[in-house]
């Protein structure tokens, strides 16, 4: 049995010593990625506003400005990751952030739907190589008693993104053009790229073996086929449509296929038997149903508070402070829980949490009390904080550290495959509950206004307003509709999160794993240059 090498040898001293400022570039870079998305979901109703105001998006434009990103960053993740693990995590993260601003510049003067998803497409490219890096970097600064609490911070850097998103985003839409909640990102990318050329040293897998071209045209042809017929189900509401089925049955095949490759690959670009680790394999699959449930509730909460309740971009944003205050104030603790209770307790009691804290919101009705939506937010942020902070320490470590960059993109792929499939399989329950609401209120409508007024709460009450004085009385109906579909998708949005919390109290360890005697010789201590 070999005594633990020291940190210095595992960690040269320079970098150990500016370890936490790195830690807080690494946030800075992460923050731009996850506040474009909190900042987009506080501006859909100003750029569905028909110009010069907005675009004049429609419900699905709106929905295709989100599902863009979310297709293209959760396509790209994988092969990402494989490319900073082996031309250097540094060297992606500067690349990614460059083609990120450029992306963010150009959708800020976009003239029409079209070019606005078009850029955020562009956008997500760059984000796609941000953020597995930002955790792959983490793990090669800080030594494997101090990744819990730096992963923590991390998960807690989330929270302050969603914070600052929705405010920054509700105070630029008061004072400026639309375009604005882009064009924000360029000066913290500027200033993100010149302290990572600074402060942030390189590192990749030493022995990144042979290109796997292979492996990664399948990855990314069958991530993206998949989450396009996962997007298109939830546009169309319709998921048996025949181009849903055959777009969505040749992702799953195409993925089907890349794993097989791989396992019979002597260089593949993921190593599958690591999913034969049931803890890897639970905190994956928990990742992807918190995400799922999260995503496709947060999606319509937006329209609750500024459609149904009145309140402005700027007042929504602040409404979702609680949220990010609990993730920032327990994120970085949850550790702490871990320790003391376990990691299988402390993930399910998460996620039995976030779950009654979705069912609370079938409870939500149009003069419900403001601060029990507010207790509600912040229930969900800790009940968030002490289910991704575990599972990401657990994903983490569950690999070598010289392929941290795959361990975080394979953890983000499920994160966004996950959203997607909320956004897009709830969204459609969201659209199909709303329109049999509201159709019989309809009747009165000339007919070509019939089926465009059913789409969405927003666009009955977009018909409503050029009606004048007579589509007044659609307002109402239009409320109720709205709130009794929302109660039905929370209520979808619950069983799935449960369903997660038995997943996790199945497979999860009660205690975490003690490292094993020897084992910080047998990881590879990444090239830091």
């Amino acid at each position: 049995m070999t005594t633990p090498a020291a940190p210095a040898s595992r960690i040269p001293e320079a970098v150990h010593r500016r370890r936490w400022a790195i830690l807080g570039v690494l946030m800075l870079s992460l923050l731009i990625v996850v506040l474009d998305n909190s900042i987009l979901n506080v501006a859909i109703k100003t750029i569905s506003t028909p110009a010069p105001v907005g675009l004049g998006a429609t419900q699905s434009e709106l929905e295709w400005a989100i599902n863009a990103y979310t297709l293209v960053f959760a396509g790209l993740l994988f092969t990402a990751g494989l490319i900073g693990d082996r031309v250097g995590r540094k060297k992606v993260l500067l690349g990614g952030l460059v083609i990120f601003g450029a992306g963010s510049a150009l959708a800020a003067e976009s003239g029409s739907p079209a070019q606005l998803i078009a850029f955020r497409a562009l956008m997500a490219l760059g984000a796609a190589f941000v953020m597995p890096a930002t955790l792959a970097v983490l793990m090669n600064v800080f030594e494997r008693d101090e990744q819990p609490k730096a992963i923590g911070i991390w998960a807690g850097g989330v929270g302050l993104a969603i914070a600052i998103g929705p405010i920054t985003g509700g105070l630029l839409l008061d004072h400026f053009w639309w375009g604005s909640v882009f064009l924000i990102n360029v000066p913290i990318v500027l200033l993100a790229l010149a302290l990572m050329v600074w402060l942030v040293p390189d590192s990749r897998d030493p022995r990144p073996g042979r290109v796997d071209p292979v492996g990664v045209v399948l990855s990314v042809v069958g991530l993206v086929l998949l989450v396009y017929g996962i997007i298109k189900g939830g546009e169309l509401a319709d998921f048996t449509n025949p181009t849903v089925l055959a777009t969505t049955i040749s992702g799953l095949l195409v993925l089907a296929a890349f794993v097989v490759f791989e396992r019979r690959s002597d260089h593949p670009s993921l190593d599958v038997t690591y999913f034969k680790n049931k803890v890897f394999s639970a905190a994956m699959t928990a990742i992807a149903l918190v995400f799922f449930a999260l995503m496709g509730v947060t999606f319509f909460s937006v329209f609750y508070t500024q459609s149904v309740r009145g309140y402005s971009p700027l007042e929504s944003g602040l409404l979702m402070l609680p949220l990010a205050a609990a993730q920032m104030i327990f994120a970085p603790r949850a550790r702490l829980v871990v320790e003391r209770f376990g990691n299988k307790a402390t993930t399910t009691a998460g996620l039995v949490l976030l779950a009654g804290m979705l069912a609370a919101f079938a409870g939500l009705e149009a003069d419900t009390p403001i601060w029990v939506l507010e207790v509600v937010f912040f229930l969900m942020g800790t009940g968030m904080a002490h289910i991704m902070t575990p599972t990401s320490v657990m994903i983490m470590q569950a690999l070598p550290r010289e392929k941290a960059g795959s361990a975080s993109a394979l953890s983000n792929t499920f994160r966004q495959v996950g959203g997607a499939l909320g956004i897009a399989v709830l969204g459609s329950v969201l659209s199909t509950a709303y329109r049999d609401g509201i159709e019989d209120k309809l009747g009165l409508l000339p007919a070509a206004l019939r089926d465009t007024a059913g789409e969405s709460i927003e666009a009955t009450l977009g018909v409503a307003t050029r009606l004048g004085p007579r589509g007044e009385a659609l307002v109402g109906p239009a409320n109720d509709a709205f709130l009794h579909a929302m109660h039905v998708t929370a209520l979808c949005g619950t069983a799935v999160a449960l369903i997660g919390a038995v997943v996790v109290a199945v497979f999860l360890p009660g205690r975490p794993a003690a490292p094993q005697a020897g084992e910080e010789e047998q990881e590879l201590v990444a090239a830091v240059e």
